[in-house]
């Protein structure tokens, strides 16, 4: 009992957060003490279990706590989630996850629904906008294409129409109805009856479509009158065919019927082909109702206003009227975060999925910059992904302020620069997978130089010059251009053949641009490889040895075993996605989708087979002791030894070693991948084919979420592509990459409009000394 007369000793709080026994994944018991109110970056090369420990361990918890403090209808959900595999965690504090995994954008989410920005700009419109004489005050949501008050009505706030042309119903005019000239019709008895109603009607179906009148083509096309009339089929002689009655449909109509209420995928794909897309004629792609078109704000619309770049919308806001002074002056203090992240190109209304993983993390972090929070854990995956050099300065400078708040920010990153601005640095290895999982150094980052285990501390603390590398010849060279799209006004560049050429420039420079121009119909391409970071499906059903080809092999092994031939298994028994082998609960998924009310839904161990996919029976077949689920789930690693001697299996594993994938699990759901492991699995799934005649490799930042070491793995089979013939392209900041280059093309010289030329083309050495390049100068520091 505390007596009134004795001071009241203040309870400390512990400043820790402090991990024991953490098993999430391939963590080995891991106990680790990490300081609150600074920045700690976690590190380790790919698949060492540096995010296991951030984001399965630390930030699971966080959630978890925070269902736990919830409703019971949360807490219930926990149960089916699972908590993470870990002892204790003491001093964990609530967290904010900023991960580069996408949602599933819609084509009505955009930076400013991301950013929250185009409510601002809405009420600004809304209180302070100039409308046309006698008009009355229209709320704000009358500025939204997303609500009924302000989506245009005719294209419904999507700014495009779906129209038909007789160009794109009628392909081939020489041919008649009869031969099939209304490409666009359906087939079998369907299109026949049509083209019988048409000759019942009086129109000749057997000359050439382009015979007949002007008049004729566009009724039978665009005809919106459906009349029904008698038709007397022509006999065939082995069966009688009665009159009917038999309603006609022009092809428009049946065209935008099926797009419109199809549930077939394939009728719907097929129906869009002969669809044109084109701005809305009533609102001309603006999206919005002509009454809120008519307010305006310093003499532009909302529209306008939203597809200006960031940076000069904040120049133009500032001359709007006193009127508007409050709400103008709260937008640019919202804009001013993204334009410090180096994302001032990006306009309002881009849409969210044509935004890189990189840059959709960013925009979130500057959103938190306004939050105002205090006292939380920010973890974050990457955040430097996708940024050039110039721009790692401005995200250190957040991060720190973010940090100034009273925040503690754990950062799961591979760039050096952020690594020396830590307060605090967690080593995560000494390898990939089962040879990874242990903290080799948690403390300052100065004190990692002393860990001779560690793989970071090499590249972190040696000083040493790389050695240089002589420059190749090019063998003939690729024009590209002249190119006019988004911020490239008329861009010509020349890509020379059988070298190694990086593609740099800050973001928004116009680099994904140029090299998207370069296809197989241009002189000296041959066969074009074009390896993007878009995930390899999008279920827990798609996985890296479904996706390699890998999966085939492995089932033929598991169908010819003595045991499977006396159950009369095939091969398809051992297939996860047809009834028969699979576990009919999870329907082979090993997850069932666990709906949250208030939050995404996500993914849990299926209660019946525990994520194994199959059922009891198919997993009683083994070969070498191992069962079907068992087998997929060994590392690349264990499996390459495991099938050593088969080879068609050993050959799939041995690429996927070549690019640095040894530790992820053959059964490794393709929503669990990061976009840099969907790129090297595609690019292994490339290398196991027969290379026959030049091939042209387009990679887009290839070394995204990949620690140096793994980075060296990488450009030996790059380089090793280039010495074998073949001509290799890389999108790329990492500055190493880029010196170790034959030739460099930099874009700029800022983003978007201050951006869209080459600035420097050439070898690295020529172009690290371009005056006008914001590359140049990091360049230079990673030739010296």
């Amino acid at each position: 009992m505390h007596s009134p007369g004795t001071p009241r000793i203040p309870h400390v709080p512990d400043s820790y957060v402090r991990v024991r026994d953490a098993r999430e994944h391939n963590l080995q018991g891991v106990d680790v003490d990490i300081p609150r109110d600074v920045l700690t970056v976690f590190t380790g090369v790919s698949g060492s279990g540096k995010s296991s420990l951030a984001f399965g361990t630390i930030y699971a918890e966080a959630q978890r706590r925070y269902f736990e403090s919830v409703a019971p209808y949360a807490r219930r959900l926990i149960h089916q989630v699972g908590a993470p595999k870990v002892g204790e965690i003491t001093g964990l504090p609530p967290a904010v996850s900023l991960q580069q995994r996408r949602s599933t954008p819609t084509s009505r989410s955009s930076v400013g629904t991301v950013t929250n920005l185009s409510n601002s700009l809405r009420m600004l419109f809304s209180r302070a906008g100039d409308y046309p004489p006698g008009a009355e005050r229209l709320d704000s949501d009358a500025f939204s294409p997303n609500t009924a008050a302000g989506a245009c009505p005719e294209c419904h706030g999507l700014g495009r129409v779906h129209r038909t042309t007789e160009e794109s119903l009628v392909p081939d005019p020489s041919l008649s109805i009869r031969g099939g000239a209304i490409a666009a019709w359906p087939g079998a008895w369907q299109g026949k009856n049509l083209r019988d109603i048409l000759d019942t009607l009086g129109h000749d179906v057997d000359v050439p479509w382009r015979d007949l009148p002007t008049e004729q083509r566009e009724w039978i096309l665009f005809t919106d009158e459906q009349p029904v009339v008698t038709v007397h089929p022509v006999r065939d002689a082995d069966r009688i065919q009665r009159p009917y009655q038999g309603t006609y449909m022009s092809a428009r109509r049946y065209v935008m019927k099926t797009f419109a209420d199809t549930k077939s995928p394939t009728l719907r794909a097929k129906a869009e082909r002969f669809l044109t897309s084109a701005p809305c004629p009533l609102c001309g792609g603006s999206r919005l109702r002509a009454e809120s078109l008519a307010v305006t704000v310093s003499g532009r619309t909302i529209a306008d206003l939203a597809a200006l770049p960031l940076a000069e919308l904040a120049n133009t806001l500032h001359g709007t009227s006193e009127a508007a002074r409050v709400l103008t002056e709260d937008l640019t203090s919202r804009i001013a975060p993204i334009l410090e992240l180096g994302l001032g190109y990006l306009s309002l209304d881009r849409a969210t999925p044509t935004l890189s993983a990189g840059e959709l993390q960013r925009l979130r972090l500057a959103t938190q910059l306004r939050s105002g929070l205090f006292g939380v854990v920010y973890v974050l995956d990457e955040p430097s992904a996708g940024l050039h050099p110039a721009d790692t300065k401005a995200l250190l400078t957040v991060l720190d302020r973010l940090k100034a708040a009273g925040n503690s920010v754990f950062v799961v990153e591979h760039h050096l620069d952020v690594m020396r601005a830590a307060d605090w640095l967690v080593d995560v290895g000494p390898l990939a997978g089962e040879h990874g999982g242990r903290v080799l150094h948690s403390g300052p980052v100065a004190e990692l130089a002393a860990v001779e285990e560690s793989a970071t501390a090499r590249f972190l603390f040696d000083g040493s010059p790389t050695p240089a590398r002589e420059v190749r010849s090019p063998r003939g060279e690729l024009k590209v251009g002249p190119v006019t799209r988004h911020n490239l006004r008329a861009v010509t560049a020349e890509f020379p053949l059988g070298v190694f050429t990086a593609v740099t420039g800050v973001s928004g420079s116009g680099k994904s641009t140029l090299i998207g121009e370069i296809t197989e119909e241009l002189p000296g391409v041959g066969r074009l490889v074009s390896v993007d970071q878009k995930p390899i499906g999008r279920t827990p059903r798609s996985n890296l040895a479904t996706y390699t080809g890998l999966f085939d092999v492995v089932r033929k092994v598991f169908a010819s075993t003595d045991e499977a031939r006396l159950r009369g298994y095939g091969v398809g028994r051992f297939s996860f996605n047809v009834t028969g082998g699979r576990c009919e609960t999870c329907q082979g998924e090993g997850f069932v989708s666990v709906e949250l009310l208030f939050l995404p839904s996500t993914y849990a161990p299926c209660p019946d087979c525990g994520g194994a996919r199959y059922n009891p029976e198919t997993l009683q077949v083994t070969y070498r002791g191992r069962n079907i689920a068992q087998v997929l789930d060994l590392t690349v690693e264990s499996a390459a030894e495991f099938f050593a001697d088969t080879p068609s299996v050993a050959r799939s594993l041995t690429t996927l070693l070549d690019v640095g994938l040894g530790y992820l699990h053959l059964g490794r759901p393709a929503t669990e991948l990061s976009g840099g492991e969907a790129q090297r699995i595609k690019l292994a799934t490339e290398l196991q084919r027969a290379r026959r005649g030049h091939t042209l490799y387009l990679l887009d930042e290839p070394t995204t979420g990949l620690h140096p070491a793994d980075v060296e793995v990488l450009l030996r089979q790059l380089h090793g592509l280039v010495d074998a013939g073949h001509t290799v392209v890389v999108v790329e900041h990492d500055m190493a990459v880029v010196a170790g280059a034959d030739w460099v093309i930099d874009m700029g010289p800022g983003g978007g409009e201050e951006g869209g030329r080459v600035v420097a083309a050439g070898p690295p050495r020529k172009a690290a000394r371009a005056s006008d390049s914001a590359t140049a100068p990091y360049l230079a520091n990673a030739l010296a």
